[in-house]
């Protein structure tokens, strides 16, 4: 069929035609929106699961969703060797440009001010210019260099011009296992002191599997500021659906033989199913797309996966990276014990220290709990396995 209607599409956090088995994310999100626009206290979340399984995408909706309720939205994403100061703060940037107009109030006079101070925290030859005069207003001060005081005290102005129009603010942060202990400490203040004090804020975290301990080693209380989800597989009437809905919406079909085998190659990944499902629309001459269809999607799926989403990481690593990806590697999907990886390499825990970190700070492997680690991608071990 012809591609150019190809209703599937793979890509890092591009959103699919049909976002499903999310719903219980996106209703919590939605009343928690609610219930902070009408004045009572609400939850932030916390979104977590392997790389592919659509948190980026998830997070996206969640913006959209506060964003068409008239909040105030901010994106970050956290990465390693960035501060999250200056990532949060190019974020506000493209929100100022939205709300900052000649004859607007006191309040985002305030908040512009204080965000322009913001600015200077981080860039001080950098200047941003909204044709707004605020010599005379209140504001400013959150360039101390405390993170704790200066961003609180930028979210604290901005929810206050929010206030104004009946709505909020909500931060969310995509990566946030990479922010610095110190970091989330800072934002975890900053968002349990805005619960105290009845601040329109709304944050949601997006990230792997370690976050929510790395949450609650930094700041006791987190687990009490946030709902915390799992953004796990999708089971197989959602994995159906997700290739189902959009080529019904195109007048095409699967048959059942074919949607059986695209769904179980995929094991429940949406970014799976997106490539097998591109590919399979590809190969079929018309509806319905048919079981050799399936086969000649999942085999070029494949291809696709292999040559993009497994060996970009794979080439990531240095040869010591892969000797211990590999000895991983002999666990499955893991998680495996780091004891059992010392003595499958006959080297002592404390020489592929490095090698363990480096490979956690590229994003590779994550440590699920004391002593054991994983791959942060579904199926990784079956490629490497089959590398030379």
């Amino acid at each position: 069929m012809d591609p150019r209607d190809n209703p599937y599409s793979p890509g890092a956090g591009r959103r699919p035609v049909a976002l499903i088995g999310r719903e219980r994310e996106m209703t919590a999100w939605d009343i928690a929106l609610t219930r902070i626009a009408d004045g009572r206290g609400a939850q932030s979340l916390v979104l977590y699961g392997l790389r592919g399984v659509g948190k980026t995408v998830l997070l996206t909706q969640l913006a959209l969703m506060a964003r068409s309720q008239g909040w105030y939205v901010m994106g970050a994403e956290a990465r390693r060797g960035q501060s999250v100061r200056e990532a949060i703060g190019e974020s506000v940037h493209g929100l100022l440009l939205e709300i900052a107009r000649p004859g607007v109030g006191q309040r985002i006079l305030k908040a512009v001010k204080t965000a322009l101070s913001f600015k200077a925290s981080y860039d001080s030859t950098g200047v941003w210019h909204f044709g707004l005069d605020v010599t005379g207003a209140e504001g400013g001060g959150a360039d101390t260099g405390a993170l704790e005081t200066d961003l609180g005290r930028l979210i604290l102005d901005l929810t206050g011009a929010a206030e104004d129009k009946g709505a909020g603010v909500a931060l969310l942060i995509d990566e946030a296992q990479d922010l610095a202990t110190d970091e989330l400490a800072a934002l975890l203040a900053i968002v349990h002191g805005a619960n105290q004090r009845g601040d329109r804020l709304l944050v949601a975290l997006a990230g792997l599997p370690s976050l929510p301990r790395q949450l609650s080693e930094a700041k006791s209380y987190a687990e009490r500021l946030f709902a915390f989800h799992e953004i796990a597989i999708l089971n197989r009437a959602e994995a159906a659906a997700v290739l189902t809905e959009p080529a019904e919406a195109l007048g095409v079909r699967w048959t059942t033989a074919a949607l059986e085998r695209v769904t179980a190659a995929a094991g429940g990944y949406p970014y799976f199913l997106q490539e097998y499902g591109q590919a399979a629309w590809n190969a079929a001459d018309g509806s319905p797309i048919g079981d050799t269809d399936a086969r000649i999607g999942i085999v070029q799926g494949r291809r696709a996966l292999d040559a993009g989403f497994f060996r970009i990481r794979w080439e990531r690593a240095s040869p010591a990276e892969r000797a211990y990806l590999r000895a991983m590697a002999q666990d499955g999907d893991g998680p495996s014990l780091t004891a059992q990886i010392a003595t499958r390499l006959k080297k002592k825990p404390s020489a592929l220290g490095p090698a363990r970190a480096n490979l956690i700070g590229k994003g590779l492997v994550y440590s699920p709990a004391h002593g054991d680690i994983a791959f942060t991608v579904p199926a990784m071990a079956a490629f490497i396995d089959v590398q030379p």
